[in-house]
């Protein structure tokens, strides 16, 4: 467990957005990368923690166009939804 309260915290919002697609894709994207992120990066997620889980989904699943703050090599990450882990039952 990372004992860094500031990780912690971004940890537990992206995994507790309150719609379960938000928190597989957002939850997901954190655990998969935050560990290379750079101080500008992190800066970057917490701000995204502040959008919505429906403009989220719908920006990253194309039905809505990513606006201009988004865009850049952390949506591209993000875009890929190849972090998502769907169980199979």
């Amino acid at each position: 467990m990372n004992e860094d309260p500031r990780i912690r915290r971004l940890q537990f919002r992206a995994w507790h957005r309150g719609i379960k697609e938000a928190d597989l894709a957002v939850g997901g994207f954190f655990d998969r990368y935050h560990t290379e992120w750079s101080e500008e990066e992190i800066q970057w997620f917490e701000r995204f923690m502040d959008e919505q889980d429906a403009d989220i989904m719908a920006w990253a699943m194309g039905v809505l166009p990513v606006p201009q703050e988004w865009q850049g090599a952390m949506w591209d990450k993000f875009a890929q939804l190849d972090f998502v882990e769907i169980g199979k039952t």
